[in-house]
């Protein structure tokens, strides 16, 4: 690999890698084997660890190695309050503010998304569905809600790989409802309808979020249902 393209196959890795969950919340990361692994010194190691840190996939920590970001009960907890209202909001903005040219790419991971979903295994499933979700939240423009989306989105992908490994029937209708409601998002996006791609919003998160639930959400977990309903804030 010629040594331009290194440091960014090794960000490319580590972003792959955590959202697939191959690395998993909270483990260390091995800076001597990533070094190795793409020929690269120390230096440009650690600026990637720098860039994933500032992105949400990475904690360094003073006086310790990097490690992945971890899923706690309080991270858990946060992400299952807030993901309902911001991807709302993203949405409607991105039903506001899209531009042809970026309509035509939320068409192209569509079609990238079906395939996956017929011929994919569940983490190529997960990152085709993350790269959707990242074209509405660039579609939606917002100097402060888009840090926080890319945000959820990490650990979106990584709680929600459960949605994507479908272990009865009514799992699969899941995913192929998954794939009718970003058909619909696309539609009410084009047609500028905010208020539709807002409750879309929303339909498409309660699809996987009782699913999710199942698998990693501990039973302590206290979060209202309130924070759900269509009365809360998008």
């Amino acid at each position: 690999m010629p040594a331009k393209d290194r440091k960014p196959a090794l960000l490319a890795y580590l972003k792959r890698a955590i959202l697939t969950t191959e690395l998993r919340p909270g483990e260390d990361l091995d800076e001597v084997a990533l070094c190795a692994k793409f020929g690269l010194s120390r230096t440009p190691v650690r600026e990637v660890f720098r860039d994933l840190d500032g992105l949400g996939f990475v904690d360094l920590r003073e006086n310790r190695g990097p490690r992945v970001a971890d899923l706690s009960h309080t991270t858990l907890r946060d992400f299952f309050l807030a993901a309902p209202m911001v991807y709302g909001a993203i949405l409607r903005l991105a039903a506001r503010n899209a531009i042809p040219a970026q309509v035509e790419a939320l068409r192209g991971a569509q079609d990238a998304f079906r395939a996956a979903l017929r011929n994919k295994g569940a983490a190529e499933r997960a990152l085709a569905n993350n790269r959707f979700h990242e074209i509405t939240g660039d579609m939606a423009g917002n100097t402060y809600l888009l840090p926080s989306f890319k945000r959820l989105l990490i650990d979106h992908a990584r709680i929600g790989m459960t949605f994507y490994q479908p272990q009865t029937n009514e799992m699969a209708a899941n995913l192929s409802e998954a794939s009718h409601h970003h058909d619909a998002i696309i539609a009410a996006i084009e047609a500028g309808d905010e208020a539709a791609a807002a409750r879309l919003a929303e339909d498409h998160w309660n699809l996987s979020r009782h699913q999710i639930e199942r698998f990693v959400m501990p039973k302590a977990l206290d979060v209202p249902m309130g924070s759900f309903s269509r009365s809360s804030p998008a």
